[in-house]
């Protein structure tokens, strides 16, 4: 496991620990690790989920609900320290149609009486 990574879990606990969530808990992350990116969150926080020792489950909680919100969120920008596929690109292009399905019958048409 990188320093990185351990340093960001370390100071994820502590700030739930104290009571911090939200924006005051990744200020309190961000203080302790300035280069810190969503994804370090998000696997930092994964790790909370496998440490026998965190047992508070409003501690856990707090670490998930940072992690989903800058999960989801885009627009926190990574800081670059990983290679990773860009996603954006593959966003970005248009999904083809499906596949339109013939109708085995097609109900005639009925006509108005005149």
């Amino acid at each position: 496991m990188s320093d990185k990574k351990k340093r960001v879990y370390r100071a994820l606990v502590d700030g739930a620990t104290e009571g911090l969530s939200d924006k005051a808990l990744f200020e309190f992350v961000h203080e302790r690790v300035p280069k810190v990116s969503s994804k370090n969150i998000v696997r930092a926080s994964l790790l909370a989920l496998s440490d026998p020792d965190i047992k508070d489950g409003n501690i856990l909680h707090t670490i998930y609900a940072l992690a989903i919100k800058h999960r989801l969120d885009s627009g926190h920008e990574d800081d670059g320290d990983e290679e990773e596929a860009p996603v954006a690109e593959a966003a970005s292009k248009p999904t083809p149609p499906a596949a339109k399905r013939s109708k085995a019958k097609a109900k005639p048409e009925t006509q108005p009486d005149a």
